[in-house]
């Protein structure tokens, strides 16, 4: 939980400097308090986010990452992956364990901060996410109890605002039969664990994430679209250059 402390600590610090000259405030994970004199800190509203940001949501095995890899390569954009083989956690709670709950969805919250942070986002270009930081809250919800949820968006509710919004969201969806197919084939270990029911939860879920502000949503049955025919993927890419041009 604490491995992004010092990242975390960074963002919070920056962020907290517009509040006014003499504001103390205080981290949320340590505790660590700060005066501050804005006098002598920059602003952080003062900077640019230039380059355009595209992000793929839907359910596991529903096709981000294929997109994402289509997108990216078709208009010269760079693309950024969600990190699960990274997450020591996420096994240990795709397995029942309460306790690796919390720590996992931390994880991929501070990865997103991470890749998404509006401090180091560059000035030109366009990148490509198979994920969307506006889903978070909806793997917390099913995954975390109660108390583990209170921390969660307090830390969420403190550090989203660090993160650049897109210019478009790309929404997949498949039903869960197909879903598990395609789980099955893959042979995760982590994701050993879903079932048809959970899968279902998922996807119905996505239909209820928000749309962020001035965001162009586009939406792809992926059982009636393939992803891997050419003429499917034309019409998407047509569809987006039209809206990022």
């Amino acid at each position: 939980m604490y491995e992004y402390h010092g990242y975390i600590h960074q963002l919070f610090w920056l962020r907290t400097r517009n509040v006014g000259c003499g504001h103390q405030s205080q981290c949320p994970l340590c505790g660590e308090k700060k005066l501050f004199n804005k006098a002598k800190e920059p602003l952080y509203d003062a900077l640019i986010m230039g380059a355009g940001l595209i992000s793929i949501i839907g359910p596991p095995a529903v096709g981000k990452t294929t997109l994402a890899e289509i997108l990216s390569e078709a208009l010269g954009a760079c693309m950024l992956r969600e990190d699960y083989w990274g997450n020591p956690f996420l096994a240990g709670s795709f397995r029942g364990r309460e306790e690796f709950s919390l720590p996992s969805q931390l994880y991929f919250l501070f990865m997103r901060v991470k890749q998404l942070s509006a401090e180091n986002w560059p000035g030109v270009g366009l990148i490509v996410t198979d994920y969307g930081f506006c889903q978070d809250p909806l793997y917390a919800k099913v995954k975390l109890t109660a108390y583990d949820m209170q921390i969660y968006e307090q830390l969420r509710r403190r550090i989203e605002g660090f993160v650049v919004q897109p210019r478009v969201l790309i929404h997949l969806d498949a039903p869960a039969e197909t879903l598990l197919a395609r789980i099955e084939a893959r042979g995760r270990d982590f994701e050993a664990g879903y079932d048809a029911d959970y899968l279902e939860k998922l996807r119905r879920a996505h239909f209820d994430v928000p749309t962020p502000p001035d965001c162009a949503k586009l939406s792809v049955d992926c059982e009636q679209i393939d992803l891997l025919d050419a003429a499917s993927r034309k019409k998407i890419m047509e569809q987006v250059r039209e809206i990022v041009s």
